[in-house]
């Protein structure tokens, strides 16, 4: 390796990790890169858009190799081999070198990795990064948490490779702490939801509109032309046209109906549960991809239950027509709510863990570069810089009139759904948390009568301040 010493390091030098060293190199910052694989190693270098990009297989070569102090970003599976990194690490480090923890951690992980290592003087850093390969190389939205003055020494060079919007850089401090893993989180739980609405709305237009993958293909790219634009929506346009090579079929009807995850979308679930913030299209987006996971017994279940799935009469082209504008009403709709439920996750942590979020920055840095970026985003940032303590969007007159105008829609589908046994969990759970929090009154009163009832647990009067218990039975 050469005696000259770079600007940034970074350890794991897979797909996402070496493209992201690209995509510094090009914007004049160098880079040493670590991997364990020598395979990665050769590939770093042999790809390298310019000289400033080096790697090697020696830990005391990456290290010596590296600015003082230093800053080594990581690109590593979450877990214990982010533990694995930090202690291989540890004892090349000095004060006030800096890691950065580019994965999909755990936001309390974080949290322990930051105090344990401010303890011997090594600043921590969580930093969620989103975009896929291609945002790598070209430009991701990043989120970066920890404290402000690790990240000031790190802005220009995150500045310069996030992805752009009306030339505004996709990052910003998100906040302290485990605040940019956190945000992340919940960008993948929102990612989670969308992709599970869109995968209904492909089950209905072509189990009840009939459409083939042509019709399909210029159907999403219509309406990723509208309000409904967004990058799942142009992709799922994209797959729809995509041939598989090896048949004459289309590569999505080739692709085994059960889908895979990560964990993120569940541990999204999970926080909200432990806040009581309600999230329910992020949660039935979790529990469909662990249902599609069933494929045997969801096989045999449909063998003893096939005959009960009701006949539907073919939808004249009127009804069709009128059919496919409401799936897209019901997709929009949809679309608003579960920004609505991450946002709203994300107004609540903020004051929990103390982060000091600023949800309009957020949805500004979501606009370009990640998987959930949507022209929708561009709303939600206009409401927060207005009214940054918003609760939810949903209070918003604004965003109360989008649904108000789309709702006939994902009403009209639903029932259709419901007559032809198509499944749609994550439409009708966006409804329902609309129905659920327009409504001044629910029926709770009898639920609260039911606990005293049968555990004493007390109820609270309308008509009365203070707290009651009632012996309920009459015999």
């Amino acid at each position: 390796m050469e005696q000259q010493q770079y600007d940034f390091g970074m350890i794991g030098l897979g797909t996402m990790g070496r493209n992201l060293v690209y995509n510094i190199s090009d914007h004049g910052f160098s880079v040493s890169g670590f991997d364990k694989n020598e395979d990665q190693v050769k590939v770093l270098v042999k790809e390298a858009p310019s000289k400033n990009v080096t790697s090697t297989s020696s830990l005391p070569e990456f290290i010596n190799s590296l600015k003082k102090p230093r800053v080594i970003m990581f690109l590593v599976p979450a877990g214990p081999i982010v533990d694995s990194v930090i202690l291989e690490l540890k004892p090349f480090l000095t004060k006030d070198d800096l890691l950065m923890d580019c994965g999909n951690s755990h936001f309390t992980d974080t949290d322990i990795r930051t105090e344990q290592l401010a303890k011997e003087n090594i600043h921590f850093m969580g930093v969620g990064v989103s975009g896929g390969e291609s945002g790598a190389r070209f430009g991701p939205s990043i989120m970066p948490g920890g404290a402000k003055e690790a990240y000031d020494r790190v802005a220009p060079m995150l500045q310069a490779v996030s992805a752009k919007v009306n030339n505004e850089p996709c990052v910003t401090y998100v906040g302290k702490g485990s605040a940019g893993h956190y945000v992340k989180m919940v960008h993948n739980g929102i990612e989670y939801a969308l992709m599970q609405l869109i995968a209904e709305t492909y089950q209905l237009l072509k189990d009840v509109a009939g459409l083939n993958n042509d019709e399909l293909h210029e159907l999403y790219s219509k309406w990723n032309k509208k309000d409904l634009q967004s990058f799942l929506v142009e992709i799922t346009a994209d797959i729809f046209a995509k041939k598989d090579d090896l048949t004459d079929n289309r590569l999505v009807d080739m692709i085994l109906a059960s889908a895979g995850q990560k964990g993120t979308g569940q541990w999204t679930s999970q926080d909200a549960l432990n806040q009581h913030i309600p999230i329910p299209v992020i949660d039935i987006a979790v529990s469909a991809r662990d249902l599609s996971a069933l494929k045997d017994e969801r096989k045999q279940v449909q063998q003893n239950l096939f005959t009960a799935k009701p006949a539907t009469a073919p939808l004249s082209a009127t009804e069709k027509e009128a059919f496919i504008d409401a799936v897209e009403q019901a997709l929009y709709f949809s679309m608003i709510t579960t920004y609505a439920q991450g946002m709203s996750l994300l107004y609540h942590a903020s004051g929990e863990y103390k982060y000091g979020l600023k949800l309009d920055e957020i949805a500004a840095i979501w606009r370009g570069g990640c998987i959930i970026r949507a022209a929708l985003l561009e709303d939600i940032r206009s409401i927060f810089a207005k009214h940054p303590e918003l609760s939810n969007i949903l209070i918003n007159d604004g965003i109360a009139k989008k649904l108000e105008s789309a709702q006939d829609g994902i009403r009209a589908v639903i029932k259709k759904a419901v007559d032809a046994s198509i499944p749609v969990p994550a439409l009708m759970v966006s409804l329902a948390y609309h129905d659920t929090y327009r409504s001044a009154w629910l029926p709770f009163n009898l639920l609260q009568a039911q606990r005293d009832y049968f555990g004493a647990h007390t109820y609270q009067r309308t008509d009365r301040d203070g707290t009651f218990h009632t012996h309920w039975e009459t015999k």
